[in-house]
C-alpha cells in the first residue's frame, strides 16, 4: 500500500532551527500546491497555543499549520510537556492534561504513550499530500532511546527518513553531525538520508570544504547550506531560550521580568515591532528599570513558584516603587494571578497545597482549580468598544473587588480587573496585542503614535521570505523525492 510522502526534521542538538525549518519548508511545499500538515510527537514547551477544539499543543506546530494554510489541531502535537518545576512537567496528551510527571516517572510513562502519537499521525496521513515531522532534542541522546517517540524511536515506529539539520552559528557543526552518526546504532543511522547545515554567517562557499567531509566522512547526501534569516525575530518563537534580545529606540519602555516558568511569551511579539516601543526583558539579578513606563507581567506554568522567585530577585520591592511613581502596570494569566491579594492552592494542582500571598495591588483572589480554562476568545474592550481577539489558557479562579472594573467583554461575560484609578490591569486574556486597533489605542494612551503595522500580515510576510529563502538554498526536489520514498 502507498503510503502518505514524509519526511522528519531531526537536529543534532536542541535550538538549532528545526521549528522555523519546518515552518518554512511548510509554506514552500504549500506554494507548491501540496496539502501539508506539520506534526511533532512530543515537545516540550510553556508557550502553548489553544486549537480550535478546546486543546492545546505547543506554539511552533500552531505556526507550522498557519505556514501550511490549515487550523491546528491538537493531532500535530499529541505529546506536550509543560515544566512546572527544574524536575517534573504537566503531561498534555491530544490537548488535553493527562497528569504530572517527575521526569523518572515520564521515562517510564512514554511507551504507553506511543499508540496515541501514532494514532494523531495516521490522522495527519489521512489530511495530506505530505506530513513535515519535527524530531525534539536530538537522536544523539542514545541514553534516551529505550521508549522514545521524540526521535528515532518515532522513526522507527511511522517508518520515516530522516533528514539532520546541524547549527553552525554555535560552533563545531562537523563534529555535530559527524558525531551524532558515531552514535547512532546501525538501524537508526540508516534512516537517515542526509543532512543540512542551518544559521550560516558569511559567504556560504567558504564551507564548501566542510560541507564536502561532512558528507563523505557520514556517507549521508547533503541537502544544502541554510544562511541566517534574518526575519526570525519576526515569528513567533516557542522556547523561553528564544526570548528575542530587548528592542530600543522607542520613547515608551516596557519592562518585563523573565520569570521562571515564563509562558506565552509571544504576548509580547507585536510590542517588539512597534518603532515606538522599547521592550526590556529583564533577567534574573537585574532590577526592573526606574524609567520604565509600563511593566508587565508575563504568564507563568507555576503561578506560586513564579511568584517566589519573583520575590527572590527583589522585583516584588521594584514593583512597588513603580506604582509610587505612577507607572502602570499590566498582568497577563499567571501574572494577573500574582497581583492580587493571594492565590490558593487546596488541592496542589501546580506543586505543594497552600496559601501564597499576592503582590496586592490588586483587590483580588484567585483560587486554583483541576479544571482547565482552553478557549479562543473574541472580545471588546469595555473603555473603547475595539474588537480583541485572544484565547485564555490557564487553571484558577479570580474574584474580588477590583474585578468591578473589567477590562474586557466577552459577550454577557465581564472579563479582567483593574484598580481604582486604572494604572494596575489584570486579565486570562492571552493575545490581545496581536489585535491591531487594540494595540494601536492601547499604546496611543501611553503616548506612541500608531505604526500602522498589521501583525498578522507582519507575520504572513516573513513565512513567505523564509519559503523563497529554503528555496533558494536547499534541494527540496530532492528532500520530496527522500519523503516519497517512504
Amino acid at each position: 500500500m502507498t503510503r502518505t510522502p514524509a519526511l522528519m526534521i531531526q537536529g543534532t542538538g536542541s535550538n538549532v532551527g528545526k521549528s522555523v525549518l519546518v515552518a518554512g519548508l511548510a509554506r514552500a511545499f504549500t506554494r507548491r500546491g501540496l496539502k501539508v500538515r506539520p506534526f511533532k510527537p512530543q515537545n516540550m514547551s510553556n508557550n502553548a497555543a489553544v486549537t480550535a477544539d478546546g486543546g492545546e499543543i505547543g506554539r511552533a506546530q500552531a505556526l507550522q499549520a498557519r505556514a501550511a494554510g490549515v487550523e491546528p489541531t491538537v493531532h500535530m502535537n499529541p505529546v506536550l510537556l509543560k515544566p512546572e518545576s527544574e524536575k517534573g512537567a504537566q503531561v498534555v496528551v491530544q490537548g488535553r492534561r493527562l497528569t504530572h510527571a517527575m521526569a523518572r516517572d515520564y521515562a517510564r510513562l512514554k511507551p504507553q504513550l506511543l499508540a496515541g502519537v501514532l494514532d494523531s499521525f495516521g490522522r495527519m496521513e489521512a489530511e495530506a499530500d505530505l506530513v513535515l515531522v519535527e524530531g525534539a532534542g536530538s537522536p544523539a541522546e542514545v541514553n534516551l532511546r529505550t521508549g522514545d517517540i521524540a526521535n528515532m524511536g518515532f522513526a522507527e515506529a511511522a517508518d520515516l527518513p530522516v533528514i539532520l539539520a546541524g547549527d553552525i552559528d554555535r560552533g563545531g557543526v562537523i563534529a555535530q553531525i559527524v558525531g551524532t552518526k558515531a552514535v547512532l546504532p546501525p538501524e537508526d543511522s540508516g534512516r537517515v538520508k542526509g543532512f543540512l547545515i542551518n544559521k550560516f554567517r558569511g559567504d556560504v562557499t567558504l564551507f564548501d570544504d566542510g560541507f564536502a567531509m561532512i558528507a563523505e566522512t557520514t556517507g549521508w547526501r547533503g541537502f544544502g547550506i541554510v544562511p541566517w534569516f534574518q526575519g526570525a525575530n519576526r515569528l513567533p518563537a516557542e522556547d523561553a531560550a528564544d526570548i528575542r534580545a530587548d528592542t530600543a529606540g522607542g520613547r515608551v519602555k516596557i519592562a518585563v521580568p523573565m520569570l521562571s516558568r515564563i509562558a506565552n511569551f509571544d504576548d509580547l511579539d507585536p510590542l517588539k515591532l512597534e518603532p515606538g516601543v522599547s521592550v526590556v526583558m529583564v533577567r534574573p539579578g537585574e532590577a526592573l528599570p526606574g524609567d520604565a513606563d509600563l511593566v508587565i507581567l508575563p504568564g507563568s506554568k507555576s503561578t506560586r513558584g513564579d511568584l517566589a522567585f519573583l520575590r527572590e530577585q527583589g522585583w516584588d520591592i521594584d514593583l512597588l516603587a513603580h506604582r509610587r511613581r505612577g507607572g502602570r502596570i499590566l498582568g497577563i494569566c499567571g501574572g494577573y494571578q500574582m497581583l492580587g491579594r493571594r492565590i490558593a492552592d487546596p488541592e496542589g494542582i501546580e506543586g505543594a497545597p497552600g496559601v501564597s500571598e499576592g503582590l496586592g495591588l490588586l483587590d483580588v483572589e484567585t483560587v486554583m482549580t483541576p479544571d482547565k480554562t482552553l478557549t479562543r476568545i473574541d472580545a471588546v474592550e469595555i473603555a473603547t468598544g475595539l474588537p480583541v481577539a485572544g484565547y485564555e489558557i490557564h487553571i484558577g479562579r479570580t474574584d474580588g473587588p477590583d474585578r468591578a472594573r473589567p477590562l474586557f467583554r466577552l459577550g454577557a461575560e465581564a472579563e479582567g480587573a483593574a484598580s481604582p484609578d486604572g494604572r494596575v490591569m489584570g486579565a486570562y486574556l492571552h493575545g490581545l496585542f496581536t489585535s491591531d486597533d487594540y494595540r494601536a489605542g492601547f499604546l496611543a494612551r501611553m503616548g506612541v503614535a500608531p505604526s500602522g503595522q498589521g501583525y498578522d500580515a507582519s507575520v504572513e510576510a516573513t513565512l513567505d521570505a523564509l519559503a523563497d529563502h529554503l528555496e533558494k538554498f536547499l534541494d527540496l526536489d530532492g528532500m520530496l523525492a527522500v519523503a516519497a520514498m517512504r
